[in-house]
């Protein structure tokens, strides 16, 4: 009887099916198909990131936005929406082809990446990839490892990952005419040597699988956290308590019976107020977090701005209505001396007088009022670009 592998086996091989030049053949074949079906159909630029996507492999937030820029002369961070429609017309096209450009965030780093892959598990799909069966098996072994430990350190050592045994990743066969079951290893997994999995690990590296410290540690690569999603769920890795995203490097509470654990991302938008308690959001558990000095000081300056236009607003207020307060005392006072120097002259200047007060007193209260407004206009700017911070 063959070797029957894990089903979770069959879907990493599924993972590394395509070459990019396959990749490439088979997009481009479908995108046509597609196009005649779509009212505007994708334009140079859309393809100019397909094909930087594919050449490049996975690339940072920043990187995909540059090219955007270039190719649109639009910021993407101003003209959010038409960045979203910009990718979403690229996904409708790659739809026809089972692909998909999609976003994750490098749980090391917290840096955005965005890459194109492959969403359905076939038998077609298993046809074109360039990794053979003991390389599958290794790097499944070593995504095991990083996952399954405890503390959610999200790497594994390189001299470990080298000593990993490839026996478990086959299942256990059961002959009928033998008594007991027998494990049916392949020989290729059996004769993998150590210099097939040095070289197995630097093919993986390259490939922005894995990522290969200076220092020896071995850490999962943005393509792993691009297309490992559902894997990361079908085998129920712990997600994070705020994005419900897989924990493969995050923070744990320290209460021993509590299992909830969160990206250090995740934590600093939970804490990033430093009156927010900082306690686990499950148990209530002190949560030893320190907000870094550098966001520590941004929040105190944001504040202290705040508090200086709040006070700067009033002050206007007050010097307004001192203003008017005098304006108002002198326009009486001077009625009193026009009164007193004859009822004549009274009669036709004080009516006068007092009106120009009284219209002086308006402008002043007017102006204090527009100056309040724009200072609560200001807040409300002040309060909404915070948030998008």
């Amino acid at each position: 009887m063959p070797p029957k592998f894990f089903p979770d086996l069959h879907n990493l091989h599924t993972t590394f099916s395509f070459s990019t030049f396959s990749i490439l053949l088979r997009i481009r074949f479908s995108i046509r198909v597609c196009e005649r079906n779509m009212s505007g159909g994708l334009s140079w630029r859309h393809h100019v990131v397909i094909q930087a996507l594919l050449s490049r492999g996975p690339l940072k937030e920043k990187d995909l936005h540059s090219i955007f820029e270039d190719l649109t002369k639009k910021n993407p961070g101003t003209d959010r929406q038409l960045f979203n429609g910009f990718i979403l017309k690229i996904n409708k096209a790659l739809a026809c082809a089972n692909f998909e450009l999609r976003g994750c965030i490098d749980q090391y780093d917290g840096q955005v990446y965005y890459g194109v892959v492959n969403t359905v598990a076939d038998e077609h799909s298993k046809l074109g990839t360039k990794y053979t069966v003991p390389q599958i098996a290794f790097y499944k072994a070593i995504i095991e490892a990083i996952v399954q430990n405890a503390n959610a350190n999200g790497f594994i050592s390189s001299i470990d990952a080298l000593n990993l045994n490839l026996d478990s990743q086959v299942t256990i066969v059961t002959d009928p005419q033998s008594q007991g079951s027998q494990p049916n290893v392949p020989s290729a997994l059996k004769h993998f040597t150590l210099s097939q999995k040095e070289k197995a690990l630097n093919e993986l590296v390259r490939d922005q699988w894995l990522n290969l410290t200076e220092n020896g540690i071995i850490k999962l690569g943005p393509k792993s956290f691009l297309d490992l999603r559902g894997w990361f769920r079908h085998n129920d890795v712990p997600s994070c308590h705020v994005c419900s995203e897989a924990g493969i490097k995050a923070e744990l509470c320290q209460n021993e019976n509590c299992t909830v654990r969160i990206h250090q991302y995740c934590l600093k938008q939970l804490f990033s107020q430093r009156k927010v308690a900082k306690i686990c959001p499950s148990c209530s558990t002190l949560w030893p977090y320190t907000v870094p000095k550098v966001e520590a000081i941004q929040t105190e300056d944001d504040n202290e701005h705040r508090g200086s236009q709040r006070a700067t607003g009033s002050q206007r207020k007050r010097h307004s209505a001192n203003r008017v307060a005098d304006e108002e005392v002198g326009c009486s006072n001077q009625d009193e001396m026009n009164k007193g120097t004859g009822s004549q002259q009274s009669n036709g200047l004080a009516p006068k007088r007092g009106k120009a007060c009284r219209n002086d007193a308006d402008k002043g209260g007017s102006g204090a009022s527009q100056s309040s407004s724009a200072i609560s206009d200001f807040r409300r700017v002040t309060r909404s670009s915070a948030r998008l911070r």
